[in-house]
């Protein structure tokens, strides 16, 4: 039995074998060997390496590129704020001098009013020393009239009472 098996299995394991190598083949090619496989894993640590040192150099760069601007942008605002003080200043100046020369033209205003207001009382004043002066006049002159007509009409009543007598 053992000879009629082997004939039967010959063809099974001849046709089995002529399946199953192309099969195998296929596998063999797919596999990779330790050597090769670790000559992959060496040139994929090159790589990583090397990406590595490059996204560093990269973020060395970028990092650089960021600081030289910030320092441009702050040297800027530090610009900005300065000239926001010098303006600042300008301005406080300017409103200081407006302010003082309109105290200094309220000041001249007041000053001008004052003197009308004092040339204004003078004249009053000479304008009621002269109707006094006027006046007393006034009253000498009636004083001397009233004499008068007194003198004269008791001249009159003097003369007409001696008439009469």
């Amino acid at each position: 039995m053992r000879g009629r098996h082997s004939l039967l299995t010959q063809p099974s394991v001849a046709l089995y074998a002529g399946d199953t190598l192309p099969s195998t083949q296929s596998l063999l090619d797919n596999v990779v060997t330790k050597s090769e496989q670790e000559k992959n894993m060496y040139k994929y640590k090159v790589d990583f390496a090397q990406l590595k040192s490059e996204i560093q150099m990269m973020e060395k760069t970028d990092f650089s590129i960021m600081k030289a601007e910030n320092e441009r942008l702050k040297s800027e605002v530090d610009k900005l704020k300065q000239q926001l003080r010098e303006e600042i200043t300008r301005t406080q100046s300017g409103v200081r001098l407006d302010m003082s020369l309109e105290k200094g033209r309220n000041r001249d205003e007041h000053s001008a009013q004052e003197i009308k207001i004092r040339e204004t009382g003078a004249k009053i004043e000479r304008e009621i020393g002269a109707l006094r002066t006027q006046m007393e006049s006034i009253k000498f002159q009636i004083l001397q009239y009233m004499l008068g007509t007194i003198t004269g009409t008791g001249a009159l009543i003097l003369a007409y009472l001696r008439m009469f007598k």
